[in-house]
């Protein structure tokens, strides 16, 4: 618990068997209450791990993609009663010890959603990320700040953290199942008002971390500007997608009806 809110770590998984044991040696257990993991269908010992750790576990019987996994991880964290969440890559790409002060920060109600930015302080160049993707971040970053009347240092951390009212509130049922998922999310963020912090965070590349190649990352640059131009546009009142629907069949439950069929129990 942290100032009397329940703290849960969620960790999108997917042939993470390499790297999960090291990141959840560092999540810091004085803080974090439960820590949630859900496998993709990676097909490799990422479950069996997890358990082994203790970590309660979930697995997809069919691969639903990285915003699928993710919505499976916030339903699960909504039925555990977490009043925090924070959403952990299992690769040990970010620094789990973070997860303390991104707590701290929404248990304070200060703000609602917190991001571990690799560009505060430079972390993602010192931490090896490529120069092209570097570049790709800070201009659509720039781009999405323009359109949605943000601030952000970047939009495309995966390290994150959330008040039970935001992921209550947000329509992300509607959201797509793949990687643009997590600039949608920040997009409903800013749309139904909720603050917004960010941490430096140091971050990590080797060939063990997640990461998407050339041309999926051109998929999900021009689903981010795509993104923005809804945002835009619904600002002015010309889009009305579900994205940005208040209606309460896009939100999350986080009862049983709401959990995806394709995803079962695994728990250790």
């Amino acid at each position: 618990m942290l100032l009397g809110k329940k703290v849960v770590v969620v960790m999108p998984a997917y042939r993470a068997e390499k790297t999960l044991e090291r990141t959840y040696r560092e999540i810091p257990k004085d803080v974090v209450d439960h820590v949630i993991l859900v496998d993709d269908a990676g097909g490799d010992n990422t479950a069996q791990l997890a358990r082994t750790l203790g970590i309660a576990t979930y697995v997809h019987e069919k691969n639903q993609g990285y915003g699928g996994n993710q919505k499976t991880c916030y339903t699960e964290a909504l039925k555990a009663g977490a009043d925090i969440v924070i959403m952990l890559h299992p690769d040990y790409q970010y620094d789990p010890r973070l997860i303390a002060a991104m707590a701290g920060m929404v248990a304070s109600e200060i703000y609602d959603c917190v991001l571990a930015s690799r560009i505060l302080g430079n972390g993602a160049r010192a931490g090896g990320m490529p120069l092209w993707k570097y570049i790709a971040n800070r201009c659509l970053t720039a781009t999405q700040n323009m359109l949605m009347g943000t601030k952000l240092s970047e939009f495309h951390s995966g390290y994150r953290a959330f008040s039970r009212k935001v992921l209550e509130s947000l329509p992300l049922a509607a959201n797509s199942d793949d990687f643009v998922f997590d600039n949608q999310m920040l997009a409903q963020v800013a749309a139904q008002g909720f603050s917004m912090g960010e941490i430096s965070c140091p971050t990590k590349y080797f060939p063990e971390a997640s990461s998407i190649n050339f041309r999926r990352s051109c998929k999900y640059g021009f689903g981010v500007l795509g993104t923005s131009a809804k945002f835009r546009l619904w600002k002015w009142g010309m889009y009305h997608g579900s994205i940005f629907s208040t209606d309460p069949k896009y939100r999350l439950s986080g009862g049983d009806d709401a959990r995806p069929a394709a995803a079962k129990s695994a728990m250790a």
